[in-house]
């Protein structure tokens, strides 16, 4: 790993960061899903060297653009935090979609992308807007009650967006903490005592997966129908409103039968940014559930080769 190349936007204010040249050889399967776990096994090292300091830092997501297994697919996408891999990643996507464009590899128009979660389909507007029509979406458990250790009993709802999420209503939040970023630390103390409280109640998703991400929804400032606050698996908050998120956010109003297909959702971030949402009902292994359309926009900030000295005692980043 002597150089690696990479594009580098923002979704709605998160950080992406697309390997364009330079990623690791995931062996011969064209599965994204086993190419994420060849990654995960046997190439963190690169993961990190990519998206942790001294060359990213904490919110930063990594993507590696791959050829995919269909051909008439555009690409194959995994993505990677601070800390792991993600199965999913909504803003991620959208950052994938501007990289491709402002590359000249895509014009305006629908397109396929592979992720491990299921292939999801993109279009890129006119405009520069993208709409992410992102996987199978559902509520796991509404309304499962917790013991935190500094905010008391707390209730939420266990969800699926591509990520497993744990959403919280900001009733909950100490007096005086709002969905502000001059909160950030409050909110930050605040989810982190939520997600210390349900691993150690041994709560976990469907299939068994950590519910790594923290979500905190409550009323709209800037003309939205809802706005977040959501905490990352690393410790970093979501600038954006959460692709995937957002996603778990419209599967629990359907459920409650607060959104209906037709319907749009705007989901306000905590800096103020937006995306839109919007469903279609769905069904799969008889667990009913959502397709989530989720449209935002991306912007290019970079575009750079990332070096790695051999000398460097911080060639694979510092780690978490």
């Amino acid at each position: 790993m002597n150089s690696v190349r990479v594009v580098d936007s923002h979704t709605e204010g998160e950080p992406t960061r697309v390997v364009i040249d330079g990623a690791p050889d995931l062996g011969p399967s064209p599965s994204a899903a086993d190419r994420l776990e060849v990654f995960k096994q046997h190439h963190d090292s690169f993961r990190s060297a990519v998206v942790n300091e001294p060359r990213g830092f904490d919110a930063m997501v990594g993507a590696l653009l791959l050829p995919p297994a269909d051909d008439e697919a555009l690409g194959q996408m995994l993505f990677f935090n601070n800390v792991g891999c993600l199965r999913m990643c909504g803003h991620g996507t959208l950052g994938v979609v501007a990289t491709l464009q402002h590359l000249g590899r895509i014009a305006p128009g629908r397109h396929r992308l592979e992720s491990p979660e299921g292939d999801v389909e993109v279009l890129l507007h006119e405009d520069g807007t993208v709409s992410l029509d992102n996987v199978f979406s559902y509520r796991h458990r509404a309304a499962v009650e917790v013991e935190t250790e500094r905010h008391g009993s707390i209730a939420g709802d266990v969800a699926w967006g591509g990520n497993w999420f744990f959403l919280v209503d900001e009733r909950y939040l100490p007096d005086g903490i709002e969905l502000e970023l001059s909160h950030l630390t409050a909110l930050t103390d605040f989810c982190w005592d939520v997600r210390r409280s349900f691993e150690r109640a041994g709560l976990v998703g469907a299939d068994g997966g950590a519910i790594d991400h923290v979500e905190v929804n409550g009323a709209p400032k800037s003309g939205g129908d809802g706005r977040n606050f959501v905490l990352c698996p690393g410790g970093e908050y979501d600038r954006s409103p959460c692709g995937t998120g957002t996603s778990a956010k419209l599967a629990c109003l359907a459920a409650d039968g607060k959104l209906q297909e037709g319907m749009t959702w705007c989901q306000e971030s905590v800096i103020g940014s937006a995306f839109d949402g919007a469903i279609v009902q769905a069904e799969r292994d008889g667990i009913h559930g959502v397709l989530p359309t989720i449209r935002g926009r991306a912007f290019i900030t970079a575009e750079s080769t990332l070096h790695y000295d051999p000398a460097d005692p911080f060639i694979h980043g510092i780690r978490v």
